[in-house]
């Protein structure tokens, strides 16, 4: 049976300085009124001008080389960043994506042409990236997808849809995965390539998807035979399965898992804690003690990735578990209503938790469905 860890990695004082500075900065901000906290901030709140601010900060690109524009700095020191931005509400989602996976994408498969155009953009936060994987009728399995991109004399000729193209509508760049050639007998991933898909391009069409709230940051992108050039390729043809795999990883394992609605239990906390009762303060205790480990956990991640390892398993464990934190978190808030009643809380305290009711069901769906995710825990662990 296969086996997966989790190294315990403690926080240095360097890094402890680190988040009190960023800290700082959130409250500076929030004092300014340049934004107004929110819950699920890295998908709904969008302020490209806030990106622009934390680019110049050196808080974007924060560990890619300074040759392309980045800064250098540690994985762990841009979790710390990424964990204070989270848990603030701050509005990080127009540069999310692209700072957390893609910029590190084309960094590790780009050319050096795409490399020095596009990297300096995206630690500026001027640059942002949406996400070309999933399809309809696809689901998870991305083995199955249908897009496909044709040599030309020219370059290539995209031909497909995407769906859950999150903030595809603020982005200037899609990565999108496409089937270059036929799968084998033995392997349904053969044939599988990644395209930087400019989304200004004639012929690219993106239609905004409704959810319950009625906000439109899902989307559905159509490529009705679009003209890619020759270097929009990333990577090597036929290659694209294993690059996937790297860079779900990193979009499953980050604080986003289980910090989305953290706002709103900080500020519930903070309003109430002097009415919980005993057992109020064991079910608010327990939400902590869950939450502290799944911190660990996804800071263990973070210091792997910084060695240079490709922790898919530790990652989906995070994403799984944390789907779950956050489902119970809600669902745990709305049983104190039954003792302080919802007309007693404050109005943005009210509209977090709306907000928050009405999206958990999404949360299973962001970055693979919650069977995929213990399928491949499953598979690691000898079981299936």
């Amino acid at each position: 049976m296969s086996k997966f860890t989790f190294p315990s990695i403690k926080e240095t004082n360097e890094l402890s300085r680190l988040r009190l500075e960023v800290r700082k900065f959130i409250t500076e901000c929030i004092n300014n009124n340049e934004f107004i906290p929110a819950a699920d901030s890295w998908v709904f709140a969008a302020n490209p001008e806030f990106s622009k601010k934390l680019g110049s900060k050196g808080w974007l690109g924060m560990s890619f080389p300074k040759q392309y524009g980045g800064n250098e700095r540690t994985a762990l020191e841009r979790y710390v960043v990424t964990e204070e931005l989270l848990a603030s509400g701050a509005p990080v989602a127009a540069h999310w994506i692209a700072d957390r996976q893609s910029g590190s994408q084309v960094l590790r498969y780009g050319t050096e042409k795409q490399k020095l155009s596009i990297i300096p953009k995206i630690s500026s936060g001027k640059c942002f990236f949406a996400i070309g994987m999933s399809e309809p009728d696809s689901g998870s399995d991305l083995a199955s997808v249908k897009t496909k991109a044709t040599k030309t004399a020219v370059g290539w000729n995209l031909e497909g849809r995407k769906i859950w193209s999150t903030g595809a509508h603020l982005c200037n760049y899609m990565i999108v995965l496409a089937r270059t050639g036929p799968p084998s007998d033995k392997n349904r991933h053969e044939g599988l390539s990644q395209f930087l898909v400019d989304l200004s391009l004639p012929n690219v069409n993106i239609k905004g998807i409704p959810d319950m709230t009625g906000q439109r940051h899902f989307n559905e992108t159509l490529f009705d035979n679009v003209e890619l050039s020759e270097d929009a390729l990333l990577g090597e043809e036929g290659k694209g399965w294993s690059q996937v795999v790297g860079e779900l990883a990193l979009e499953r394992s980050g604080p986003e898992r289980f910090l989305s609605h953290f706002t709103l239990l900080d500020r519930f906390i903070n309003e109430f804690q002097n009415k919980l009762l005993k057992s109020g303060s064991n079910i608010i205790g327990k939400l902590i003690a869950e939450l502290q480990t799944l911190r660990r956990m996804s800071f263990s991640i973070a210091s792997m990735l910084q060695n240079g390892e490709s922790p898919e398993t530790q990652a989906a464990f995070v994403k799984e578990l944390g789907n779950k934190f956050e489902k119970t978190m809600v669902e745990s808030l709305r049983e104190f209503s039954n003792i302080i009643p919802l007309y007693e809380w404050p109005d943005q305290l009210q509209n977090l938790f709306e907000d928050a009711t009405l999206r958990i069901p999404s949360n299973s769906l962001r970055g693979g469905t919650t069977e995929i995710m213990k399928g491949i825990i499953a598979r690691q662990l000898g079981l299936r």
